[in-house]
């Protein structure tokens, strides 16, 4: 974190946690802990970085866009 007053600075991450909720948490319902960090993981490694669209790299997932910039 940067310094007191920046609002910008932790924007990108309150945008994954709000996707991160809306996107998985609120259609999961487990009462166990670990069943919630595997569909937590297998989210972020199968569909957010591998096959979700990202505006801000040119609707393009983060992989494909990694591969590109190699």
């Amino acid at each position: 974190m940067s310094r007191r007053g920046n609002c910008y600075d932790n924007a990108t991450m309150e945008s994954f946690w709000s996707t991160l909720e809306h996107e998985l948490i609120y259609s999961v319902a487990s009462p166990f802990r670990s069943d919630a960090t595997t569909a937590i993981f297998d989210y972020i490694e199968s569909f957010y970085n591998r096959t979700r669209l990202h505006s801000a790299l040119g609707y393009k997932s983060q992989l494909n866009h990694e591969a590109n910039l190699n």
